[in-house]
């Protein structure tokens, strides 16, 4: 099949038109939310795990040529919560919204940012009282 014959046919249609309301199901915005500020001055950013798929197809029936298309298309995007990144006081801290972890390996990757955040004051301090 040649180039005009490719951008003319329906299916080609049916697919960036699936595409197209995919993407604007699936942005930034739907991963990481947009921030939300308590009256406090905590401000919480949702961060979100997107899947999604599609399926398209069709055929040309009739005689030859073709004269009628059928086609169809499917689209399925699933949005689950993962964690909130909470900023306080220039501290920035995950709370995971899933099960917690089961396993120690786990348990030490999700003890990481606080080991670091707790490293960094430690430095910090040292080097304004080098007697501590």
């Amino acid at each position: 099949m040649d180039d005009t014959m490719e951008k003319k046919h329906p299916l080609n249609d049916l697919m960036r038109e699936t595409m197209a309301k995919i993407r604007e199901m699936v942005d930034t915005n739907t991963i990481v939310g947009q921030p939300i500020t308590t009256p406090d001055g905590v401000t919480l950013i949702p961060i979100s795990k997107v899947s999604f798929g599609f399926g398209s197809g069709g055929g040309d029936y009739g005689k030859t040529p073709p004269k009628d298309f059928g086609g169809g298309s499917a689209a399925g995007v699933k949005i689950d919560p993962v964690a909130f990144l909470v900023i306080k006081d220039g501290t920035t801290r995950v709370l995971p919204v899933a099960v917690p972890p089961v396993s120690t390996v786990d348990r030490i990757v999700e003890m990481v940012p606080d080991i670091l955040d707790k490293a960094e004051k430690y430095f910090d301090k040292k080097q304004e009282d080098p007697t501590c």
